[in-house]
């Protein structure tokens, strides 16, 4: 091993013990990894399927970048129970999809994405269709409903190759 190599290692070894130092000693290390608990970030596999242009191009999947977007809710119970020391557990607010279009053969076609049931009434699944190259692909959300107003963050466009769907989901504010 060389004295550069040496030097990385007890540099990435030195970087993982203060960012284990920041962690209390009664939190689990992956604590706070919402998506991963939930298995949100995970793709759903649709199975095989033919298209009918594959004899002409090869299907594959587009390249994605995915965030979930995750919260605290403040409401009138989680006020009176929790404080900013003592935080209430964070809940998936919103989502931010990136898919990335680049070689589109019909470039006329805009890129869409549909909603549809699991057997789970808590989840639904999004897909994403673009035609060919490329295959379908879907993704495992939560099923609740979308704020629609772009004030509060939704887009839907497709630019230069990339179709981004942000939503954020509604919030209900009880009143007496």
């Amino acid at each position: 091993i060389t004295s550069s190599t040496a030097e990385n290692t007890d540099a990435a070894t030195a970087e993982g013990e203060a960012n284990a130092a920041l962690v209390p000693d009664n939190v689990a290390p992956d604590f706070g990894n919402l998506e991963e608990e939930l298995g949100l970030t995970n793709e759903i596999d649709l199975g095989a399927s033919s298209y009918i242009w594959q004899e002409k191009y090869q299907p594959r999947k587009p390249r994605f970048f995915n965030r979930v977007k995750t919260g605290y809710d403040w409401n009138k119970y989680n006020q009176t129970h929790y404080d900013h020391d003592n935080p209430p557990p964070k809940t998936v607010q919103g989502y931010k999809f990136n898919i990335f279009y680049p070689d589109l053969i019909d470039r006329t076609k805009t890129p869409q994405y549909s909603l549809e049931s699991t057997k789970s009434k808590e989840f639904c699944i999004i897909r994403f269709h673009a035609g060919p190259p490329y295959e379908d692909i879907a993704f495992k959300i939560i099923n609740r409903e979308w704020n629609r107003s772009r004030k509060r963050g939704f887009k839907c466009t497709f630019e230069r190759g990339v179709l981004s769907v942000y939503f954020n989901f509604k919030t209900h504010w009880y009143r007496k």
